[in-house]
Protein backbone atom coordinates (compact mmCIF):
# COMPACT_ATOMS: atom_id res chain seq x y z
CA UNK A 1 0.00 0.00 0.00
CA UNK A 2 2.80 2.61 0.78
CA UNK A 3 4.56 1.77 -2.54
CA UNK A 4 1.12 2.20 -4.54
CA UNK A 5 0.88 6.01 -2.13
CA UNK A 6 4.29 7.02 -3.09
CA UNK A 7 3.60 6.20 -7.03
CA UNK A 8 0.57 8.06 -6.98
CA UNK A 9 1.75 10.90 -5.23
CA UNK A 10 4.52 10.96 -7.35
CA UNK A 11 2.22 10.62 -10.42
CA UNK A 12 0.16 13.86 -8.98
CA UNK A 13 3.33 15.86 -8.26
CA UNK A 14 4.71 15.14 -11.86
CA UNK A 15 1.27 17.13 -13.12
CA UNK A 16 1.24 19.45 -10.30
CA UNK A 17 4.29 20.86 -10.11
CA UNK A 18 5.11 23.19 -12.84
CA UNK A 19 1.10 24.29 -12.71
CA UNK A 20 2.00 25.46 -8.97
CA UNK A 21 4.66 27.11 -10.40
CA UNK A 22 2.42 28.42 -13.38
CA UNK A 23 -0.41 29.56 -10.65
CA UNK A 24 1.93 31.19 -8.37
CA UNK A 25 3.47 33.20 -11.05
CA UNK A 26 -0.31 34.13 -11.86
CA UNK A 27 -1.03 35.36 -8.77
CA UNK A 28 2.42 36.52 -7.93
CA UNK A 29 1.09 39.17 -10.47
CA UNK A 30 -1.24 40.17 -7.91
CA UNK A 31 1.08 40.23 -5.19
CA UNK A 32 3.46 42.48 -7.00
CA UNK A 33 0.71 45.07 -7.62
CA UNK A 34 -0.43 45.27 -4.08
CA UNK A 35 3.40 45.03 -2.44
CA UNK A 36 4.59 47.63 -4.94
CA UNK A 37 1.71 50.22 -4.67
CA UNK A 38 1.55 49.30 -0.61
CA UNK A 39 5.12 51.49 -1.15
CA UNK A 40 3.75 54.25 -2.98
CA UNK A 41 0.75 55.61 -0.73
CA UNK A 42 -1.97 54.08 1.57
CA UNK A 43 -4.48 55.54 -0.69
CA UNK A 44 -3.26 54.02 -4.12
CA UNK A 45 -3.21 50.31 -1.71
CA UNK A 46 -6.46 51.13 -0.83
CA UNK A 47 -7.80 51.70 -4.50
CA UNK A 48 -5.80 48.67 -6.08
CA UNK A 49 -7.32 46.47 -2.61
CA UNK A 50 -10.85 47.47 -3.92
CA UNK A 51 -10.28 47.29 -7.23
CA UNK A 52 -8.76 44.20 -6.45
CA UNK A 53 -12.26 42.55 -4.68
CA UNK A 54 -13.72 42.90 -8.11
CA UNK A 55 -11.38 41.95 -10.55
CA UNK A 56 -10.64 38.58 -8.42
CA UNK A 57 -14.30 37.72 -7.96
CA UNK A 58 -14.47 38.16 -11.94
CA UNK A 59 -11.62 36.59 -12.57
CA UNK A 60 -11.68 33.13 -10.71
CA UNK A 61 -15.25 32.58 -11.79
CA UNK A 62 -13.94 32.76 -15.44
CA UNK A 63 -11.43 30.19 -14.09
CA UNK A 64 -13.77 28.27 -12.60
CA UNK A 65 -15.88 27.86 -16.02
CA UNK A 66 -13.35 26.73 -18.04
CA UNK A 67 -12.42 24.20 -15.42
CA UNK A 68 -14.74 22.24 -17.59
CA UNK A 69 -12.47 21.79 -20.41
CA UNK A 70 -9.81 19.74 -17.79
CA UNK A 71 -12.58 17.02 -17.31
CA UNK A 72 -13.72 16.53 -20.67
CA UNK A 73 -10.49 16.50 -21.97
CA UNK A 74 -9.03 14.62 -19.19
CA UNK A 75 -11.79 11.87 -19.92
CA UNK A 76 -11.27 11.86 -23.76
CA UNK A 77 -7.66 11.09 -22.66
CA UNK A 78 -8.48 8.22 -20.73
CA UNK A 79 -10.74 6.84 -22.72
CA UNK A 80 -8.02 7.33 -26.43
CA UNK A 81 -10.07 9.47 -27.96
CA UNK A 82 -7.74 11.74 -29.75
CA UNK A 83 -9.14 11.78 -32.87
CA UNK A 84 -12.47 14.52 -30.74
CA UNK A 85 -10.07 16.26 -29.06
CA UNK A 86 -9.07 19.17 -31.84
CA UNK A 87 -12.81 20.15 -32.44
CA UNK A 88 -13.34 19.97 -28.53
CA UNK A 89 -10.20 22.68 -28.11
CA UNK A 90 -11.48 24.91 -30.75
CA UNK A 91 -15.13 24.82 -29.25
CA UNK A 92 -13.48 25.37 -25.77
CA UNK A 93 -12.27 28.43 -27.19
CA UNK A 94 -15.30 30.05 -28.70
CA UNK A 95 -16.46 29.68 -25.05
CA UNK A 96 -13.40 31.00 -23.48
CA UNK A 97 -13.88 34.53 -25.20
CA UNK A 98 -17.70 34.77 -24.90
CA UNK A 99 -17.10 33.96 -21.43
CA UNK A 100 -14.64 36.67 -20.89
CA UNK A 101 -16.55 39.46 -23.02
CA UNK A 102 -19.28 38.71 -20.87
CA UNK A 103 -17.36 38.69 -17.63
CA UNK A 104 -15.33 42.44 -18.79
CA UNK A 105 -18.53 43.56 -19.26
CA UNK A 106 -20.08 42.41 -16.07
CA UNK A 107 -16.49 43.61 -14.08
CA UNK A 108 -17.16 47.23 -15.18
CA UNK A 109 -21.14 47.28 -14.58
CA UNK A 110 -19.41 46.48 -11.29
CA UNK A 111 -17.84 49.51 -10.32
CA UNK A 112 -20.92 50.95 -9.41
CA UNK A 113 -20.99 49.28 -6.55
CA UNK A 114 -18.06 51.97 -5.17
CA UNK A 115 -20.82 54.58 -5.65
CA UNK A 116 -22.91 52.77 -2.21
CA UNK A 117 -19.97 52.54 -0.20
CA UNK A 118 -18.79 55.73 1.61
CA UNK A 119 -15.00 55.49 0.82
CA UNK A 120 -13.01 58.47 -0.37
CA UNK A 121 -13.89 59.72 -3.64
CA UNK A 122 -10.10 60.06 -4.93
CA UNK A 123 -10.38 56.32 -3.76
CA UNK A 124 -13.14 55.40 -5.79
CA UNK A 125 -11.95 57.13 -9.09
CA UNK A 126 -8.31 55.28 -8.41
CA UNK A 127 -10.38 52.15 -8.10
CA UNK A 128 -12.81 52.82 -10.80
CA UNK A 129 -10.13 53.53 -13.33
CA UNK A 130 -7.84 50.52 -12.48
CA UNK A 131 -10.94 48.17 -13.16
CA UNK A 132 -12.05 49.76 -16.48
CA UNK A 133 -8.40 49.44 -17.92
CA UNK A 134 -7.67 45.54 -16.32
CA UNK A 135 -10.99 44.17 -17.24
CA UNK A 136 -9.66 44.16 -21.08
CA UNK A 137 -7.72 41.24 -20.15
CA UNK A 138 -10.30 38.56 -19.41
CA UNK A 139 -11.56 37.94 -22.92
CA UNK A 140 -7.54 36.71 -23.54
CA UNK A 141 -7.55 34.82 -19.54
CA UNK A 142 -11.18 33.01 -20.80
CA UNK A 143 -9.17 31.66 -24.03
CA UNK A 144 -5.88 31.27 -22.40
CA UNK A 145 -7.44 28.88 -20.13
CA UNK A 146 -8.92 27.24 -22.68
CA UNK A 147 -5.73 25.86 -24.01
CA UNK A 148 -4.39 25.35 -20.00
CA UNK A 149 -6.97 23.23 -19.75
CA UNK A 150 -6.40 21.32 -22.93
CA UNK A 151 -2.11 21.37 -22.07
CA UNK A 152 -2.35 20.37 -18.69
CA UNK A 153 -5.33 17.76 -19.09
CA UNK A 154 -2.40 15.79 -21.67
CA UNK A 155 -0.15 15.90 -18.93
CA UNK A 156 1.81 18.38 -20.55
CA UNK A 157 2.19 21.32 -17.95
CA UNK A 158 5.77 22.93 -18.80
CA UNK A 159 4.33 25.48 -20.91
CA UNK A 160 2.26 26.92 -17.94
CA UNK A 161 4.80 27.04 -15.64
CA UNK A 162 7.14 28.87 -17.95
CA UNK A 163 4.41 31.25 -19.79
CA UNK A 164 2.98 32.25 -15.75
CA UNK A 165 6.96 32.60 -14.79
CA UNK A 166 7.56 35.18 -18.00
CA UNK A 167 4.20 36.78 -17.56
CA UNK A 168 5.37 37.79 -13.85
CA UNK A 169 8.66 38.87 -14.95
CA UNK A 170 6.63 41.05 -17.22
CA UNK A 171 3.96 42.61 -14.79
CA UNK A 172 7.13 43.53 -12.19
CA UNK A 173 8.98 45.48 -15.08
CA UNK A 174 5.75 46.86 -16.47
CA UNK A 175 4.46 47.75 -12.74
CA UNK A 176 7.57 49.16 -12.33
CA UNK A 177 7.78 51.62 -15.24
CA UNK A 178 4.39 53.01 -14.90
CA UNK A 179 3.04 52.33 -11.09
CA UNK A 180 6.46 54.80 -10.20
CA UNK A 181 6.84 56.82 -13.51
CA UNK A 182 10.53 55.33 -14.27
CA UNK A 183 11.86 55.83 -17.96
CA UNK A 184 10.30 59.12 -18.43
CA UNK A 185 6.90 57.50 -18.55
CA UNK A 186 3.74 59.25 -16.09
CA UNK A 187 3.08 58.27 -12.48
CA UNK A 188 0.25 55.86 -12.99
CA UNK A 189 0.01 54.50 -9.78
CA UNK A 190 -2.99 51.87 -9.59
CA UNK A 191 -3.93 52.32 -12.96
CA UNK A 192 -0.30 51.36 -14.00
CA UNK A 193 -1.40 48.08 -12.53
CA UNK A 194 -3.74 47.89 -14.22
CA UNK A 195 -1.84 48.43 -17.38
CA UNK A 196 0.54 45.70 -16.61
CA UNK A 197 -1.91 43.18 -15.91
CA UNK A 198 -4.23 43.35 -18.84
CA UNK A 199 -1.51 43.46 -21.68
CA UNK A 200 0.00 40.76 -19.75
CA UNK A 201 -2.92 38.32 -20.46
CA UNK A 202 -2.81 39.26 -24.02
CA UNK A 203 0.73 38.38 -23.99
CA UNK A 204 0.41 35.25 -21.99
CA UNK A 205 -2.46 33.92 -24.43
CA UNK A 206 -0.14 34.55 -27.49
CA UNK A 207 3.26 32.75 -25.96
CA UNK A 208 0.81 29.56 -24.96
CA UNK A 209 -0.62 29.88 -28.90
CA UNK A 210 2.63 29.47 -30.27
CA UNK A 211 4.38 26.96 -27.71
CA UNK A 212 1.48 24.67 -28.83
CA UNK A 213 2.55 25.67 -32.40
CA UNK A 214 5.57 24.38 -32.16
CA UNK A 215 5.61 21.58 -29.65
CA UNK A 216 5.72 17.82 -31.29
CA UNK A 217 3.73 16.77 -28.02
CA UNK A 218 0.90 18.52 -29.84
CA UNK A 219 0.75 17.05 -33.15
CA UNK A 220 -1.72 14.28 -32.16
CA UNK A 221 -4.37 16.53 -30.91
CA UNK A 222 -3.26 19.98 -32.58
CA UNK A 223 -6.58 22.07 -32.69
CA UNK A 224 -5.63 25.08 -35.85
CA UNK A 225 -5.61 22.75 -38.96
CA UNK A 226 -8.14 24.60 -39.94
CA UNK A 227 -11.10 27.57 -39.01
CA UNK A 228 -14.56 26.12 -37.17
CA UNK A 229 -17.57 28.79 -36.00
CA UNK A 230 -18.89 28.28 -32.53
CA UNK A 231 -21.12 24.89 -32.42
CA UNK A 232 -23.64 25.83 -29.35
CA UNK A 233 -25.02 22.51 -28.65
CA UNK A 234 -21.72 21.86 -27.53
CA UNK A 235 -20.92 25.04 -26.00
CA UNK A 236 -24.10 24.81 -23.73
CA UNK A 237 -22.70 21.03 -22.85
CA UNK A 238 -19.27 22.25 -21.62
CA UNK A 239 -21.09 25.63 -19.76
CA UNK A 240 -23.28 22.63 -18.41
CA UNK A 241 -20.40 21.35 -16.57
CA UNK A 242 -18.86 24.66 -16.41
CA UNK A 243 -21.06 27.17 -14.66
CA UNK A 244 -21.42 25.12 -11.28
CA UNK A 245 -18.02 25.77 -10.95
CA UNK A 246 -17.75 28.84 -12.02
CA UNK A 247 -20.40 29.66 -9.16
CA UNK A 248 -18.65 27.42 -7.28
CA UNK A 249 -15.35 29.51 -7.28
CA UNK A 250 -17.55 32.92 -7.02
CA UNK A 251 -19.14 31.37 -3.63
CA UNK A 252 -15.81 31.23 -2.57
CA UNK A 253 -13.84 34.61 -3.69
CA UNK A 254 -16.93 36.57 -3.60
CA UNK A 255 -17.26 36.30 -0.29
CA UNK A 256 -13.54 36.99 1.16
CA UNK A 257 -14.26 39.96 -2.27
CA UNK A 258 -17.58 41.20 -0.45
CA UNK A 259 -15.32 41.33 3.02
CA UNK A 260 -12.94 43.59 0.77
CA UNK A 261 -16.07 45.72 0.23
CA UNK A 262 -17.57 45.89 3.47
CA UNK A 263 -14.36 46.76 5.24
CA UNK A 264 -13.69 49.77 3.38
CA UNK A 265 -16.09 51.27 5.90
CA UNK A 266 -14.01 51.26 8.65
CA UNK A 267 -11.10 53.47 6.45
CA UNK A 268 -7.87 52.96 4.84
CA UNK A 269 -5.74 50.94 7.07
CA UNK A 270 -8.58 48.06 7.30
CA UNK A 271 -8.93 47.37 3.73
CA UNK A 272 -5.53 47.87 3.37
CA UNK A 273 -4.32 44.83 6.02
CA UNK A 274 -7.53 42.95 4.51
CA UNK A 275 -6.08 43.16 1.26
CA UNK A 276 -2.51 42.22 2.00
CA UNK A 277 -4.07 39.26 3.99
CA UNK A 278 -6.04 38.02 1.36
CA UNK A 279 -3.61 38.03 -0.98
CA UNK A 280 -0.80 36.32 0.92
CA UNK A 281 -3.51 33.46 1.76
CA UNK A 282 -4.67 33.45 -2.29
CA UNK A 283 -0.91 32.71 -2.46
CA UNK A 284 -0.65 29.78 0.02
CA UNK A 285 -4.08 28.67 -1.56
CA UNK A 286 -2.01 28.25 -4.71
CA UNK A 287 -0.21 24.78 -3.56
CA UNK A 288 -3.72 22.66 -2.58
CA UNK A 289 -5.61 24.31 -5.46
CA UNK A 290 -2.41 23.17 -8.25
CA UNK A 291 -2.78 19.61 -6.13
CA UNK A 292 -6.77 19.47 -7.24
CA UNK A 293 -6.03 20.85 -10.88
CA UNK A 294 -3.81 17.78 -11.00
CA UNK A 295 -6.38 15.61 -9.12
CA UNK A 296 -9.03 16.28 -11.66
CA UNK A 297 -6.47 15.24 -14.60
CA UNK A 298 -5.76 12.19 -13.28
CA UNK A 299 -9.41 11.28 -11.74
CA UNK A 300 -10.76 12.57 -15.27
CA UNK A 301 -8.22 9.74 -16.74
CA UNK A 302 -8.61 6.97 -14.57
CA UNK A 303 -12.26 7.17 -14.78
CA UNK A 304 -11.60 7.21 -19.24
CA UNK A 305 -10.01 4.15 -18.78
CA UNK A 306 -13.29 2.95 -16.67
CA UNK A 307 -11.26 1.77 -13.73
CA UNK A 308 -13.35 3.35 -10.54
CA UNK A 309 -11.58 2.03 -7.38
CA UNK A 310 -8.37 3.37 -8.65
CA UNK A 311 -10.13 6.58 -8.97
CA UNK A 312 -11.38 6.41 -5.62
CA UNK A 313 -7.40 5.59 -4.18
CA UNK A 314 -6.25 8.57 -6.80
CA UNK A 315 -8.77 10.82 -5.00
CA UNK A 316 -7.96 10.28 -1.57
CA UNK A 317 -4.22 10.22 -2.00
CA UNK A 318 -4.54 13.65 -3.36
CA UNK A 319 -6.68 14.87 0.09
CA UNK A 320 -3.43 13.72 1.82
CA UNK A 321 -1.42 15.41 0.26
CA UNK A 322 -3.42 18.71 0.26
CA UNK A 323 -3.83 18.75 3.62
CA UNK A 324 -0.16 17.64 4.93
CA UNK A 325 0.97 20.92 2.70
CA UNK A 326 -1.71 22.51 5.20
CA UNK A 327 -0.76 21.74 8.68
CA UNK A 328 2.90 23.08 7.15
CA UNK A 329 1.29 26.73 5.94
CA UNK A 330 -0.37 27.35 9.44
CA UNK A 331 2.17 26.61 11.13
CA UNK A 332 4.62 29.18 8.63
CA UNK A 333 2.49 31.69 8.69
CA UNK A 334 1.55 32.05 12.45
CA UNK A 335 5.57 32.36 12.70
CA UNK A 336 6.42 34.56 10.42
CA UNK A 337 3.06 36.88 10.27
CA UNK A 338 4.95 39.94 11.34
CA UNK A 339 7.74 39.37 8.36
CA UNK A 340 4.84 38.82 6.38
CA UNK A 341 3.15 42.03 6.57
CA UNK A 342 6.21 44.09 6.85
CA UNK A 343 7.44 42.54 3.38
CA UNK A 344 3.66 44.08 2.08
CA UNK A 345 3.95 47.78 3.65
CA UNK A 346 6.11 50.00 5.35
CA UNK A 347 2.83 51.87 7.32
CA UNK A 348 3.44 50.19 10.28
CA UNK A 349 -0.69 50.69 11.18
CA UNK A 350 -1.30 48.28 8.57
CA UNK A 351 1.35 46.07 9.27
CA UNK A 352 0.01 45.50 13.00
CA UNK A 353 -3.25 44.53 11.98
CA UNK A 354 -2.33 42.62 8.78
CA UNK A 355 -0.23 40.36 10.85
CA UNK A 356 -3.71 39.60 13.29
CA UNK A 357 -5.22 38.95 10.35
CA UNK A 358 -3.04 36.55 9.29
CA UNK A 359 -3.59 34.21 12.30
CA UNK A 360 -7.30 33.56 10.90
CA UNK A 361 -5.43 32.74 7.82
CA UNK A 362 -3.82 29.86 9.56
CA UNK A 363 -6.71 28.67 11.41
CA UNK A 364 -8.19 28.25 8.24
CA UNK A 365 -5.55 26.22 6.35
CA UNK A 366 -6.89 22.73 6.83
CA UNK A 367 -10.20 23.62 5.99
CA UNK A 368 -9.47 25.51 2.69
CA UNK A 369 -6.86 22.93 1.77
CA UNK A 370 -9.73 19.88 2.32
CA UNK A 371 -12.14 21.91 0.51
CA UNK A 372 -10.31 22.95 -2.84
CA UNK A 373 -8.70 19.38 -3.36
CA UNK A 374 -11.87 17.48 -2.86
CA UNK A 375 -14.33 19.72 -4.74
CA UNK A 376 -11.59 18.72 -7.64
CA UNK A 377 -11.12 14.97 -7.31
CA UNK A 378 -15.16 15.49 -7.32
CA UNK A 379 -14.97 17.36 -10.73
CA UNK A 380 -12.80 14.46 -11.67
CA UNK A 381 -16.24 12.44 -11.62
CA UNK A 382 -17.83 14.90 -14.12
CA UNK A 383 -20.17 15.97 -10.73
CA UNK A 384 -20.35 19.55 -10.18
CA UNK A 385 -23.66 20.49 -8.82
CA UNK A 386 -23.88 19.43 -5.32
CA UNK A 387 -20.16 20.98 -4.51
CA UNK A 388 -21.57 24.22 -6.41
CA UNK A 389 -24.54 23.90 -3.58
CA UNK A 390 -22.62 22.91 -0.64
CA UNK A 391 -19.63 26.40 -1.23
CA UNK A 392 -23.09 28.61 -1.63
CA UNK A 393 -24.69 27.29 1.52
CA UNK A 394 -21.10 27.78 3.49
CA UNK A 395 -20.41 30.91 2.44
CA UNK A 396 -24.02 32.36 1.99
CA UNK A 397 -25.50 30.61 5.00
CA UNK A 398 -22.49 30.89 7.19
CA UNK A 399 -19.42 32.90 6.39
CA UNK A 400 -21.38 36.02 5.49
CA UNK A 401 -24.02 36.35 7.77
CA UNK A 402 -21.85 35.59 10.64
CA UNK A 403 -18.94 37.93 9.32
CA UNK A 404 -21.16 40.49 8.87
CA UNK A 405 -22.95 40.09 12.26
CA UNK A 406 -19.32 40.02 14.10
CA UNK A 407 -17.63 42.68 11.45
CA UNK A 408 -20.24 45.41 11.59
CA UNK A 409 -22.47 44.67 14.55
CA UNK A 410 -26.70 45.69 13.25
CA UNK A 411 -28.32 47.15 15.82
CA UNK A 412 -31.44 45.70 14.15
CA UNK A 413 -29.94 41.92 14.61
CA UNK A 414 -31.27 40.37 17.71
CA UNK A 415 -27.59 39.87 19.33
CA UNK A 416 -24.68 41.45 17.84
CA UNK A 417 -21.37 42.68 19.85
CA UNK A 418 -21.27 45.67 21.40
CA UNK A 419 -18.91 47.45 18.88
CA UNK A 420 -18.06 46.17 15.37
CA UNK A 421 -15.25 43.82 15.05
CA UNK A 422 -14.64 44.94 11.50
CA UNK A 423 -11.66 42.87 9.61
CA UNK A 424 -11.57 40.50 12.12
CA UNK A 425 -15.49 39.36 12.77
CA UNK A 426 -15.59 39.32 9.09
CA UNK A 427 -12.38 36.49 9.20
CA UNK A 428 -13.80 35.10 11.94
CA UNK A 429 -17.19 34.04 9.44
CA UNK A 430 -14.89 32.93 6.91
CA UNK A 431 -13.05 30.48 8.60
CA UNK A 432 -16.14 28.72 9.90
CA UNK A 433 -17.85 28.78 6.40
CA UNK A 434 -14.36 26.96 5.20
CA UNK A 435 -14.85 24.56 8.26
CA UNK A 436 -18.15 23.42 7.30
CA UNK A 437 -17.52 23.35 3.10
CA UNK A 438 -14.19 21.37 3.69
CA UNK A 439 -16.50 19.28 6.08
CA UNK A 440 -19.31 18.26 3.82
CA UNK A 441 -17.30 18.34 0.35
CA UNK A 442 -15.03 14.98 2.26
CA UNK A 443 -17.81 13.29 3.00
CA UNK A 444 -19.73 14.18 -0.42
CA UNK A 445 -16.03 12.70 -1.82
CA UNK A 446 -16.41 9.07 0.16
CA UNK A 447 -19.79 9.10 -0.98
CA UNK A 448 -19.51 9.66 -4.80
CA UNK A 449 -16.20 7.63 -4.87
CA UNK A 450 -17.65 4.61 -3.40
CA UNK A 451 -20.74 4.66 -5.52
CA UNK A 452 -18.84 4.54 -8.41
CA UNK A 453 -16.90 1.40 -7.11
CA UNK A 454 -20.27 -0.27 -6.38
CA UNK A 455 -21.94 0.80 -9.90
CA UNK A 456 -18.61 -0.56 -11.75
CA UNK A 457 -18.57 -3.96 -9.46
CA UNK A 458 -22.48 -4.61 -10.35
CA UNK A 459 -21.76 -4.12 -14.09
CA UNK A 460 -18.02 -6.04 -13.60
CA UNK A 461 -16.36 -3.33 -15.18
CA UNK A 462 -13.32 -2.93 -12.38
CA UNK A 463 -10.13 -2.98 -14.18
CA UNK A 464 -7.19 -4.76 -12.25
Amino acid sequence: MKTRIRTEAAALWQIAWPVLIGQLATVGMGVSDVAMTGHLSAEELAAVSLGASLWSIILVTVMGIMMAVNAVVAHEVGANNLNKMPHTIRQSLWMGFGVGLIACLLLNAATLIFDHLHIDAVVNQKASQFVHVISLGLPAFGMYRALYGYTTSLNETKPVMMIALAGLGFNIVINWIFIYGHLGMPQLGATGCAVATGLGLWLMLVAMLLWIRRADVYRATYPFTHAEGPVWSEIRSMLKLGLPIGVTYFAEVSAFGAVGLLVARFGVIPVSANQIALNFSSLVFMVPLSIGIALTTRVGQTLGEGDAQRARFVSWVGVGIGLAFAIISATFIMVFRDLIAAAYTSDPDVQKMTAHLLLFAAIFQLSDAAQVTTSCAIRGYKVTRTPMLIHLMAFYGFALPIGSVLGLAPDWMPWHPDTPMAAQGFWIGLVLGLTVAGGLLLAYLQRISSLRVRMAANSGKIAG
